[in-house]
């Protein structure tokens, strides 16, 4: 049955292409992003669904060094206590390969952003009332966004999330209901990675889909 709401299988085509090659980047060139497609990437952003239309995110652009260099100060701070605690609930070994690992192009990025969520969100009521956690939703959804036109645009994107939410809000003099969601490193990349870069390094395994998917209640199978 032909649906007159679909796009052309060409344009469908390239929107599953973009989704499928979406990666989360962490090697970048120093090669400064063009103003105009980083408005493009932001705004695509902005076209982002949020519960009852409270546009949740705000988006703070890094454009000074000194304040990079502490944010990156701030998440090697992090990185070295997530490998601490890996150590001690997995092992010594986990935590030697979690620190091989590379988590973050913030001092290599042509931009730096953090992806926040604004204050006075106790006044949106629509949609938050049983479900309070719809605001990160909703800025998750502005976050997928941009990765996906950054992609689209032959950009890369990464999202950083190994910080102290509170003291990342304090060096951006962020109201204190405010909350800083995602250090977000954007900028040109030698090549995207052909997997998940957790994949390509053999740090995790992806699941399939038939995992993920129940029918009409929960599935309880442990071996999943």
């Amino acid at each position: 049955m032909h649906n007159h709401h679909a796009y052309t299988v060409e344009e469908q085509a390239a929107i599953y292409k973009v989704i499928a090659e979406r990666r989360d980047m962490r090697h970048f060139l120093p090669t400064p992003v063009d103003c105009a497609t980083l408005q493009k990437i932001l705004a695509a952003a902005h076209h982002a669904p949020s519960v009852g239309l409270m546009q949740p995110w705000r988006f703070i652009r890094i454009t000074d060094l000194q304040i990079r260099q502490a944010i990156h100060k701030q998440v090697d701070i992090e990185r070295a206590k997530t490998a601490q605690a890996i150590g001690e609930y997995e092992t010594t070994a986990r935590m030697s390969e979690f620190l091989c690992l590379k988590v973050e192009g913030i001092l290599e990025c042509g931009e730096l952003l953090v992806a926040t969520l604004c204050d006075k969100r106790e006044n949106n009521i629509f949609g938050r009332r049983t479900m309070p956690e719809m605001d990160i939703a909703s800025v998750s959804c502005a976050i997928q966004n941009m990765w996906l036109a950054a992609r689209a645009e032959g950009l890369g994107l990464g999202w950083v999330s190994l910080f102290d939410p509170i003291e990342l809000a304090q060096l951006l003099n962020m109201p204190a209901d405010a909350k800083p969601i995602a250090v977000l490193c954007l900028g040109h990349v030698a090549s995207f990675y052909k997997e998940p870069m957790l994949v390509e390094t053999g740090w995790k395994i992806e699941k399939p889909l038939t995992d993920m998917l129940m029918e009409n209640s929960w599935n309880h199978d442990d071996t999943k």
